[in-house]
């Protein structure tokens, strides 16, 4: 039974997140009536990350398996003509051994979240960057933004609905910059927590808006006390860049 690696990318807006869940449509399961409308085969489709409700992705992995063998470019053009409308695409498709699994064989995740400083309301980027109005120090963020680099306990910027086992994480980079009115943090680690990522973004942007030091950013990592994070980032701005193997 052949295996397929999938790279996809998607507009995460119109979606419930990339799991399968009651309450409307996920990546997921756009991704599982696309395989079946063109397979006929009721297959399960794993993801690499579940991406939350508005979280958008350049470079998500997912794989699964047919009964019947296609060429990879029939799979990636199958599963593209019926996924529309959905704001979804299957970049590339690779047979992979039967072993490998687009979650559990992940050496590290590398996620981008994208902030635009200024004043004016967006235009083309509303629902894909968040707003922050006020200036930001973005050096200080960055200065900031190391107290959290290595592993730790992360249990501040865990959402309460996490569900992983621990809430230590070894993160590998923690990066802010500027090009102009874009601020962006690019971050990466094997794996991250629940709101973990939005939970870090939130709270360097009280650092860079100055009612925050490094300091106060550390001590609330120091707490592992939920209430103890600045604001959660809204979805808008964050994207799943790619996963190594």
């Amino acid at each position: 039974m052949p295996r397929y690696k999938l790279i996809i990318e998607y507009d995460g807006a119109p979606f419930v997140g990339w799991q399968v869940q009651e309450n409307g449509i996920s990546v997921q399961g756009a991704l599982m009536t696309a395989v079946a409308a063109f397979s006929g085969e009721t297959v399960a489709v794993q993801g690499a990350g579940r991406t939350d409700a508005g979280v958008h992705a350049l470079g998500q992995v997912a794989h699964f398996d047919l009964a019947t063998e296609r060429t990879t470019d029939t799979v990636r053009d199958a599963l593209n003509a019926h996924l529309r409308p959905h704001p979804i695409a299957v970049l590339a498709v690779e047979k992979v051994a039967a072993d490998f699994d687009a979650r559990r064989s992940a050496v590290r995740r590398h996620y981008l979240y994208r902030i635009v400083n200024r004043r004016p309301d967006l235009a083309l980027e509303r629902g894909r960057a968040w707003r922050v109005p006020r200036p930001l120090d973005v050096p200080a963020m960055h200065a900031a933004a190391q107290r959290l680099v290595g592993r730790h306990d992360f249990t501040t910027f865990r959402s309460t609905e996490c569900q992983a086992k621990s809430p230590e994480k070894t993160l590998d980079q923690l990066d802010v910059s500027r090009a102009v009115d874009r601020v962006h943090v690019a971050t990466s680690a094997r794996s991250f927590l629940h709101n973990q990522v939005r939970s870090m973004v939130g709270s360097l942007v009280l650092v860079g808006e100055g009612k925050w030091s490094a300091d106060d950013l550390s001590r609330a990592l120091a707490a592992r006390d939920r209430s103890a994070c600045g604001p959660v980032a809204p979805p808008d701005g964050l994207y799943l860049l790619r996963v190594d193997y």
